[in-house]
């Protein structure tokens, strides 16, 4: 039984967290970020018309920095107490959205890199997963406060993940995606042997962290880790 007196202001309650989506087709599986039974609390999507995977990550976003704005904005009047994406190579807008509304605003899984190396023995660093390393640019790390000589990993050149996602296919293997993932973890710690943690950029990479961490031995920090922390702070458990 509710008692005493409520509030309004919002559309919609009992939803925090407001996911910018890229405008895509291809599969979300469980564990995606655009896939709703990923989230253990209730999330608003707006999706970005327009956006498609291939010019966020290999054009820069180039000319959706206004879409992204409003469909903040919009989310924010819908009801969400926090935004954030479904895709890393958007640290790139990260300090215009957060200017653009009155909320936290956390774009990028990328975000997470400085605060796992603070978590770190000395000597142990972490180490960056993308879908695209050839499109990663240095301003893409900078604004998401990467410390410079992060090292860097990818699954282009890889059977299924990359070429489906930024291709926007209509299927996916799943086998081949993981297998992709977990060979491409692998390369990156064969070739630095200071690595001591794994940050996914990509949010489509979040339903193959538990086969890299098996894999590699090395903790896995996605933007689902990123995603609950944000909403535990716009909503904290009560106790009592």
């Amino acid at each position: 039984m509710q008692t005493g007196k409520a509030s309004g202001g919002k559309a919609v309650y009992g939803a925090s967290v407001g996911i910018l989506m890229l405008e895509a087709r291809f599969p979300r599986i469980p564990g995606d970020m655009g896939n709703a039974l990923t989230w253990p609390f209730p999330v608003h999507f707006r999706v970005v018309r327009d956006a498609s995977p291939d010019r966020v990550v290999r054009r820069g976003a180039e000319g959706l920095l206004g879409a992204f704005v409003d469909a903040a904005r919009d989310l924010v009047a819908t009801g969400a107490d926090g935004i954030t994406t479904n895709c890393g190579f958007l640290s790139l807008y990260q300090r215009e959205l957060a200017d653009a509304v009155a909320v936290p605003v956390a774009t990028s899984s990328l975000m997470q890199v400085a605060m796992v190396n603070a978590l770190l023995p000395a000597g142990r660093r972490a180490g960056i997963l993308t879908v695209s390393a050839s499109t990663l640019t240095p301003a893409h790390l900078e604004k998401a406060g990467v410390p410079a000589g992060t090292p860097v990993g990818t699954t282009e050149g890889g059977r299924e993940f990359t070429r489906v996602l930024l291709g926007n296919e209509m299927h996916l293997d799943i086998d081949a995606a993981r297998a992709d993932n977990v060979e491409a973890a692998l390369a990156l710690k064969s070739a630095n042997p200071d690595l001591g943690a794994i940050v996914l950029e990509c949010t489509n990479m979040i339903p193959y962290a538990a086969d890299i961490r098996e894999a590699t031995g090395l903790p896995v920090y996605s933007m689902y880790d990123f995603v609950t922390w944000f909403q535990a702070g716009l909503s904290p458990r009560r106790f009592g």
